[in-house]
């Protein structure tokens, strides 16, 4: 598991059939990298959650046929980041 930062929602016009219809939302690590994960909890920009990884993310998504490797599994109320 991994702590991340929502940055913002992804907008397909048009995507494989095994991704479903969950919101895929771009994350942020607190070092910068970018990672794209499915958002079953409704997150919002800006908020800390954690992630879920690997196999163990298509059971958080709801479904083991969809196509994902990262799922977002819960909204953290209140997260400081390290300082720089």
């Amino acid at each position: 598991m991994q702590i991340l930062q929502v940055k913002k929602q992804l907008v397909l016009t048009s995507r494989l059939k095994d991704l479903g219809h969950l919101p895929l939302k771009a994350l942020s690590s607190e070092t910068g990298e970018i990672f794209v994960a499915m958002d079953p909890v409704g997150t919002k920009d800006g908020d800390w959650v954690f992630t879920i990884a690997n196999s163990a993310a298509r059971d958080a998504a709801g479904d083991k046929r969809l196509l994902t490797d990262l799922t977002v599994g819960g909204i953290i109320d209140d997260w400081q980041p390290k300082q720089k």
